[in-house]
């Protein structure tokens, strides 16, 4: 089965240590080659320009633009004085508050790795200072972290209305609950690590004043997934056109509001953007190579046939949807992963009336927990690295906090309402 075949060689050359981006072109072209398949190689070279044509994708290095803008630009600071001063109270209230914040921070970055290294570059020296462990800090920024993944900006989302053709307007809603029922999850975990060690048993509620200048400060950030969204939804621009307004709302409160950036500032934060930037679309563009090659050679028809044999229901394809990209997340990071599945999984879900929007919230779902599984867990790293602290040590307080997540995946995945809710209330689909 060339399906075993192509996946097996990646694998292998992927474990070998060579970059991603390599290991998708390789593979691609030693299975051509080796197999003696009648296609010409410079169709690698057409279609790896192909995949990173669509003018949706213009939205990718302006969104990641406008997240490191935020993240430089003092926006993570005044988030997180706001989740503190309404949740700091609570016992393991900084776990609390690191939760929100990275959901909230979330809401303007659409970026996993963003929103780790923003939210805990602020959170770890004092969560430190209360007595919480370094592993247990770098887990829980690890898995907080990719719940940016779910909030309205999500460049997932964007790349899977790109796969799909689903409305991005829709996907970028259908997360939102998702996401926080997850950031309850993880916070009745903080709540009991706070009771159970006795680091962190809260602090005195913040006044009403209190709370309201933090607000007030944290006010023109949190306006910015308000105005991008409020333009999608009522048709005012395209997502590619709200990643440009974004970029610029970021420049506007950075430079001239908080003033915590300067002129001279920018080109250092572009350069950076931009090196994101061309990792992803090369990856992208290497991705829509392998995808062209399983295409042509009929895999998506093996593999439905092969699914159908064991998957006759839609809540057993479901099922073996959830394990195969839990399964595939531990090699392979969630954009190049989406990229690869999407259009095998596609067609067999559109014929078992599985919704659309419904299988992209339960892909970015299974591919966010994907960033802090070893070995390419990309939130892992970045946490394991702010909080000076060991995979090793780092991966028994995951357990639990990816036990909850996995939990809430699953209640997602049966219960279709929770990612249609929002989308039915505000455009009347779902």
């Amino acid at each position: 089965m060339l399906t075993i075949q192509v996946f097996g060689v990646f694998f292998l050359i992927a474990l070998a240590g060579l970059p991603l981006y390599f290991s998708l072109i390789a593979t691609t072209a030693g299975v051509v080659y080796f197999k003696n398949l009648s296609y010409q190689l410079d169709s690698l070279f057409l279609n790896l320009i192909a995949g990173v044509e669509p003018f949706i994708l213009i939205a990718v290095p302006l969104f990641i633009f406008a997240g490191e803008l935020l993240a430089r630009g003092g926006v993570g600071k005044r988030i997180v004085n706001l989740a503190r001063a309404l949740f700091g109270w609570m016992p393991g209230g900084m776990g609390v508050v690191t939760i929100v914040s990275c959901l909230m921070f979330g809401g303007v970055s659409g970026s996993a790795i963003a929103d780790t290294a923003a939210i805990g570059s602020l959170v770890a020296p004092t969560m430190k200072e209360k007595g919480y462990h370094p592993d247990f800090t770098a887990a829980l920024l690890s898995v907080a972290g990719t719940l940016a993944l779910l909030m309205p900006l999500s460049i997932p989302f964007l790349v899977f209305a790109f796969v799909s053709g689903a409305s991005m307007r829709i996907l970028s809603m259908s997360g939102v609950i998702p996401g926080m029922i997850c950031a309850i999850a993880l916070s009745i975990v903080c709540i009991g690590y706070g009771k159970k060690t006795g680091c962190d048993n809260g602090s005195d509620r913040a006044s009403l004043r209190e709370i309201w200048r933090v607000a007030k400060d944290a006010g023109p950030a949190l306006l910015m997934p308000v105005i991008i969204v409020g333009g999608i939804w009522t048709g005012t621009f395209t997502p590619t056109e709200a990643a440009a307004i974004a970029v610029v709302y970021g420049l506007v409160i950075s430079l001239f509001l908080y003033k915590d950036i300067k002129l001279t500032d920018l080109p250092a934060i572009a350069l950076k953007a931009f090196q994101t930037s061309a990792s992803v679309l090369l990856v992208i563009g290497a991705t829509g190579v392998l995808s062209w090659l399983l295409t042509a050679e009929m895999v998506a028809v093996e593999l439905a046939e092969w699914i159908q044999t064991v998957a006759k229901e839609p809540w057993q394809f479901l099922l073996m949807l959830n394990l195969v990209l839990l399964m595939l997340g531990i090699f392979i990071e969630p954009l190049p992963a989406m990229l690869l599945t999407a259009p095998l999984f596609l067609p067999m879900a559109q014929a078992m009336q599985i919704d659309l929007i419904l299988m992209g919230v339960i892909m970015v779902m299974n591919l966010s927990i994907a960033l802090y599984t070893p070995p390419v867990g990309g939130t892992l790293f970045v946490a394991a690295k702010l909080c000076k602290a060991s995979i090793g040590g780092m991966s028994r307080h995951i357990i639990p906090l990816m036990g909850m997540n996995i939990t809430v995946l699953f209640i997602t995945t049966y219960v279709p309402w929770l990612s249609k809710a929002l989308p039915k209330v505000l455009f009347g689909v779902g």
